[in-house]
């Protein structure tokens, strides 16, 4: 039986026609691991996955399923925690030995649907934020990450999560993102990436980035899988002031079912195209135009004072103060960043690209007035800027090529969806719905249209 390229719905059906077992699914996840370890895309693997999914096929035998992850495989980014013989280290060489005492609170709650936590995934070390010469998909732990449709940038920093998912490393991958770090991953992979609002999914138990910006959310090979693992993960947690927003919010069963885009306005901006090959912008312009072809009115808009938000003060600030948090309580010889700073400096070979991004957060201090003023002015510029858009045409969504503009939807803590839409010579491309606060269902609805009229993701060639 080919088991590549399958759905959580697809798995369920075998699952139920006794024609697969969660044992073999595992199973067979772990041999494409093994064949595929070229492309560096898990740090490290749970060993008692297999006796996992044994006892959740026991549990499936006897009548009882958990819910639609029932023994499905997961891959989660290696900066969540889990309270297993996993250990927690965002690929950095300073946070070896980080064996976390409780899951993080949406490792909990995939345990609890019934999925299988099968590994952690490699990332751009700590989550892209160590150095400016870094490139994508490369931590100390876990070496270069590798793009399985050929020789291209993986994109960043949710790398390992996006090519397990796009080379059939595991069913489902959990990537985190503070400023495009699964959009930007699952577009190059030809992946559907879910970056939900800031405060949908529990912040608890990541290494963090930023306070402001940053969540976790689903990578997956469909919209629907993305749409299933997001429910499951998402929710309030009472030691996560972020969710509280959310309390008594519950998802739909289902995703909306619509015909097309008759009645609904897109906006996209060219002031993106600056960033964009000749290529991507070609391919882009013709993906405009199938939403057009199904009835969607697209609209060119242009956000205002978008120079003002071009930057990162407010995450240089908030890492230090939010890692030095996380660490403090760890059973590790490092407490402070100052600490893996210093670690580093002993240990040249854990920074090969040197650590310029952890030196300038660790010479700032969170009652500074100017992370205050850039916290204020991100809050003004790009959540007003997309918020006047909405309001002026009117809009159903905004449309974006790929990851480029996911600075301004992460600052303003607005959710995307990106789909494939195709491919260029610089590799796998996809166009990315943004929309405004708690609006993921909608946007699945979007993409399931897109993605069913023109279903553009072809199986990488390894």
């Amino acid at each position: 039986m080919d088991l590549r390229n399958l759905t959580i719905s697809r798995a369920n059906e075998l699952f139920n026609e006794k024609k697969l077992t969660s044992e073999k699914l595992v199973e067979f996840y772990l041999e494409r691991i093994s064949e595929y370890s070229h492309l560096n895309a898990v740090l490290e693997l749970n060993p008692d996955a297999l006796f996992i999914a044994k006892a959740l096929d026991k549990e499936r035998v006897s009548g009882f399923v958990r819910s639609k992850l029932h023994g499905i495989p997961v891959i989660i980014k290696g900066n969540i925690d889990t309270a297993d013989k996993m250990q927690t280290t965002a690929g950095a060489k300073a946070l070896q030995g980080n064996y976390a005492t409780k899951d993080a609170f949406l490792v909990e709650k995939l345990r609890k649907a019934g999925a299988i936590i099968l590994g952690k995934a490699n990332l751009t070390e700590f989550a892209n934020f160590v150095s400016f010469k870094m490139p994508n998909g490369y931590s100390k732990l876990g070496g270069q990450t590798k793009n399985p449709y050929g020789d291209f940038d993986t994109g960043g920093s949710s790398s390992g999560s996006a090519v397990a998912v796009a080379a059939d490393l595991c069913l489902a991958a959990i990537g985190t993102e503070t400023s495009g770090s699964i959009l930007s991953p699952s577009s190059s992979n030809s992946c559907v990436g879910l970056k939900p609002t800031v405060g949908l999914v529990s912040r608890g138990g990541i290494i963090p980035i930023s306070y402001s910006q940053d969540t976790a959310g689903p990578i997956t090979r469909t919209v629907q899988d993305a749409f299933e693992v997001l429910r499951v993960i998402s929710g309030y947690d009472e030691d996560d002031p972020a969710t509280y927003i959310i309390k008594s919010r519950k998802f739909s069963a289902e995703i909306k079912k619509i015909d097309d885009y008759s009645g609904m306005i897109f906006g996209y901006s060219e002031q993106l195209f600056e960033w964009l090959s000749k290529g991507e912008i070609l391919l882009f312009k013709e993906t405009i135009k199938k939403i057009e072809s199904l009835n969607g009115k697209v609209v060119k808009v242009e956000f205002e004072d978008l120079e003002k938000i071009n930057n990162i003060n407010v995450l240089f600030y908030e890492f230090k103060h939010g890692i030095n948090n996380y660490l403090k309580d760890k059973s590790l010889k490092v407490k402070t960043l100052t600490d893996i700073i210093r670690y580093n400096f002993r240990n040249a070979d854990a920074m090969p690209y040197g650590q310029s991004i952890l030196l300038r957060s660790d010479a700032t201090d969170i009652n500074e007035k100017e992370y205050i003023e850039s916290l204020l002015r991100d809050i003004k510029y790009a959540k007003g800027s997309i918020d006047k858009l909405f309001e002026r045409y009117n809009l159903t969504a905004l449309l974006f090529p790929a990851n480029y503009g996911a600075h301004i939807t992460a600052k303003a803590k607005y959710p995307s969806i990106t789909i494939p839409a195709g491919y260029t010579d610089t590799g796998p491309f996809g166009v990315t719905f943004s929309a405004r606060a708690f609006e993921e269902e909608k946007l699945c609805a979007l993409a399931c249209v897109f993605e069913r009229e023109f279903p553009e993701r072809q199986l990488p060639p390894i």
